[in-house]
């Protein structure tokens, strides 16, 4: 299931190397709504699934100055 999916890092992800990550997180987007998770160190390790509400709320939450 994890290789069907289009995974994508962050544009600020350090590639990896001297210096660099080793790893990041990715996202994918998923049919209908919502989006996929997961650790590029382990592409096919554990992925985390969230609704459209949910990841807003979660990104929002991350800009946010106030806990």
């Amino acid at each position: 299931m994890n290789t069907e999916l289009n995974w994508f890092k962050s544009s600020r992800s350090e590639p990896p190397g001297p210096g660099g990550s080793q790893g990041c997180v990715e996202a994918a987007t998923l049919e209908g709504e919502g989006i996929a998770i997961r650790d590029s160190k382990e592409p096919g390790g554990s992925v985390l699934r969230f609704s459209g509400t949910a990841w807003s709320a979660f990104t929002s939450m991350t800009r946010s100055d106030t806990p």
